[in-house]
């Protein structure tokens, strides 16, 4: 197996290490290897291919990090073809949310949310996506 170093912050790895200590993993390879596979393997669901799809994408910075607020209205531009919307809100004291609606392929949003994910000084980036046709059978009125 090829050894890979990777640069992280002690708090990160402290709380890998107590993962892989809680829930039986070899150690922190092990975890860092499993979460690996899951991030590549997230996008690659065949059953989203070929399908427009819809995505909701959340983002937790401190509102402090201004080179994270620039980012994501660089972002918000560069990919105004699948924001149909976006929000940004003050969280507690020194946080900010970014919230953004998107719709198109598969290969759009998963470029959009590695970018997003690739920011540095994001605290969390959670999304969901969903085929816009998975609606088309909801009779509104019933």
């Amino acid at each position: 197996m090829t050894v890979v170093s990777v640069s992280m912050p002690e708090g990160l790895v402290e709380r890998i290490d107590a993962f892989a200590e809680e829930h039986g993993y070899t150690g922190r390879s092990e975890v860092v290897r499993e979460a690996s596979r899951n991030l590549l393997g997230e996008f690659e669901d065949k059953r989203l291919e070929d399908r427009e799809l819809m995505a909701v994408v959340t983002v937790v910075f401190d509102y402090e990090t201004t080179s994270v607020e620039e980012r994501m209205m660089k972002l918000r531009h560069e990919y105004e073809s699948i924001v149909a919307s976006n929000f940004h809100s003050h969280v507690g004291e020194h946080r900010c949310m970014e919230l953004f609606v998107l719709e198109g392929g598969l290969q759009d949003i998963s470029t959009f949310v590695g970018k997003i994910r690739a920011t540095k000084d994001t605290l969390s980036v959670d999304y969901s996506v969903m085929p816009v046709d998975e609606f088309s059978g909801f009779d509104i009125e019933a």
